[in-house]
């Protein structure tokens, strides 16, 4: 997460668990823009093969993962793409897939046979016909480098450390860092928590830790030592269970969401479960010296 954003882009679009996610292992090419070659050697396959295999072959281009790259990954919602743009990058993105042989451990596999072998054009960019992963790959870049995105990763991430609603400059000087460094998140990381807004009085308070921030913060700070198996469960009912959000947007850095009197509740319930021993697999330790000092933590406090 330290390195250059687009080699973490390109990473996760050839990662078989985003691969699997958005559909896009399932996103092949229409017979007729495969190449004469392909499209036989896929039709040998399906004659050899029986009904039920062919039933679960895929037919055509899965929009999924071409729209959460531009929408969610880099340009954002608002970032002057079309649906056709959409299109079109998902038939650069065709052939993606998982090589199935080692499904288990992963693996990522580029199928020229179901590769959308006709010209194609996103954002202005043309690609002529006859081209392969090397399509998908230079997009990437494309978008990764786009002031676009350089925006959307800036709002992002002073959303994040800032304010759920971050100064307009702030946002302007992060992106800034971001396309200057070519993408270094390092260096826009820097940009954002060395900024004076960053201190500033009157973004204090503003955010609100999501559940697993506040648990993994409660354990640091009571000392406690854990295996996980219990926080897992807690952080269930706290409303964030590990990697389980549905909707690809993953969980809300707005602190709105993670505020009503349940959450309160639960989040003061588990802050005495945890000090009273209660939560499976994890100890209170050393308590900081104001817990100590309020009676609160480590083994004292459990065996009262």
């Amino acid at each position: 997460v330290f390195g250059r954003f687009e080699d973490l882009l390109q990473e996760t679009a050839k990662s078989p668990a985003m691969l699997w996610y958005l559909d896009n292992a399932r996103s092949v090419a229409e017979p007729a823009n495969r190449t004469a070659s392909g499209d036989k050697r896929v039709q040998r396959f399906l004659q050899r093969s029986d009904p039920e295999i062919r039933a679960q072959m895929p037919t055509g281009i899965n929009e999924n993962y071409a729209r959460e790259l531009m929408e969610l990954h880099t340009l954002g919602v608002d970032g002057g793409y079309t649906q056709k743009d959409v299109t079109e990058l998902a038939r650069l993105l065709t052939g993606w897939g998982i090589d199935r042989r080692g499904f288990g451990s992963g693996g990522f596999q580029f199928r020229s046979v179901v590769h959308d072998a006709k010209e194609k054009q996103v954002l202005g960019h043309r690609f002529p016909a006859g081209g392969g992963i090397e399509e998908g790959e230079r997009m990437i870049a494309i978008l990764a480098s786009h002031p676009a995105t350089a925006r959307h990763i800036a709002q992002k991430l002073c959303r994040k450390f800032v304010a759920d609603e971050p100064p307009a400059d702030l946002v302007a000087r992060v992106a800034s860092v971001f396309t200057a460094s070519h993408g270094d998140l390092r260096e826009t990381v820097r940009a954002v928590v060395t900024a004076p807004e960053f201190l500033d009085p009157r973004h204090h308070g503003g955010k609100v830790k999501t559940p697993l921030e506040y648990a993994v913060s409660a354990v640091r700070a009571s000392g406690a030592t854990t295996d996980g198996r219990g926080l897992g469960r807690e952080l269930a009912g706290l409303g964030q269970p590990l990697y389980l959000c549905q909707p690809p947007t993953g969980y809300a850095e707005e602190s709105e969401a993670w505020i009503s009197s349940g959450a309160l509740l639960a989040r003061m319930n588990f802050a005495t479960a945890l000090l009273e021993g209660r939560v499976a697999g994890t100890r209170a330790g050393a308590a900081p010296p104001e817990l100590t000092a309020a009676g609160l933590g480590g083994p004292d406090f459990q065996r009262q």
